[in-house]
């Protein structure tokens, strides 16, 4: 069997994650062709629509508008839930010389934002609009993680956004610069829970990367792997179960998956409503693979 997954750009968080959940399909005979997008999310979900994809890799903020068409999708997109993938940080990082203090410091600034229609900039104008900062206020660089992060390092922007940790191109900025990760000021994190139903507070370990040496809590946002819904439901059944019953290998093969196990704890207590996002339910093939561990009744 072959199938294919939608990923994000070479090097980004979802295309990693993709990479280890091939190895794991692979050891069954599965071939996985992973597939690159530069707007991730929405051209997942699209790709989705398109059968072009059997899989897709998205940040649960784009859920609700496949759902109902709302821009920048033109029509509604019938997708559903298979599996959680990450809680990640979203987060800006400077140089530490820098000497910025919080994200109000970002006016007048050249900021790094990820690609012009990407889901990182869409995290980036979320977050402004929550805590009444305006994006005229500062000049958007519209980069990805890689070039995000080289740009810092030769000073032509003064700060990048980046999500999550651990991932490969801030591990190695942090290797090559002395950095520093802008804390959220006081209210800030309760302004945006109180605003953006799917943000949830996440923390930064200290000594997850060089120049974070304490604990530092920011936004976070869940990831997911999607299919749509008409995805055959034997297919479904076995991705998800392969996902679940590999959960501490993928752990092992990506940093990023870190925590992924406790990830389906809440189907214990809250049912296949705890995979609902925006609006969007769990795939009958991914609930038929939770009953047989034991998540679902």
């Amino acid at each position: 069997m072959t199938l294919r997954i939608g990923s994000s750009e070479p090097g980004g968080t979802f295309f990693t994650q993709c990479a280890a959940i091939a190895a794991i399909l692979a050891g069954d005979g599965t071939e996985v062709v992973v597939e690159t997008a530069d707007t991730a999310s929405v051209g997942n979900a699209i790709g989705l629509e398109e059968d072009r994809l059997d899989f897709g890799c998205m940040a649960s903020n784009w859920i609700g508008r496949a759902r109902t068409g709302s821009p920048p999708f033109a029509d509604p997109i019938d997708l559903r839930i298979v599996a959680p993938l990450n809680a990640g940080p979203l987060f800006f990082v400077t140089l530490a010389d820098a000497a910025l203090p919080d994200i109000a410091a970002l006016k007048g600034k050249r900021v790094a934002v990820g690609l012009e229609h990407s889901g990182m900039t869409q995290h980036v104008r979320t977050m402004f609009d929550a805590l009444g900062l305006s994006f005229d206020e500062f000049e958007p660089a519209w980069l990805g993680f890689a070039d995000g992060a080289d740009a810092l390092v030769a000073g032509d922007v003064d700060v990048q956004f980046q999500c999550p940790i651990p991932n490969a191109v801030m591990t190695e900025l942090s290797q090559k610069v002395d950095i520093a990760v802008l804390p959220m000021a006081d209210g800030q994190i309760e302004r945006l829970l109180a605003a953006v139903p799917y943000y949830r507070r996440v923390t930064m370990r200290g000594g997850a990367l060089r120049g974070l040496e304490t604990d530092c809590d920011q936004i976070g946002v869940l990831n997911v792997l999607v299919t749509h819904a008409r995805a055959d439901r034997d297919m479904v059944r076995y991705v998800a179960n392969s996902m679940c019953e590999h959960a501490h290998d993928l752990e092992l093969l990506n940093p990023l998956f870190h925590g992924l196990p406790a990830l389906f704890n809440p189907l214990q207590r809250d049912g296949a409503d705890a995979f609902e996002h925006g609006g969007v339910a769990l795939h009958e093939g991914a609930a038929a693979a939770y009953r047989d561990a034991g998540y679902l009744d």
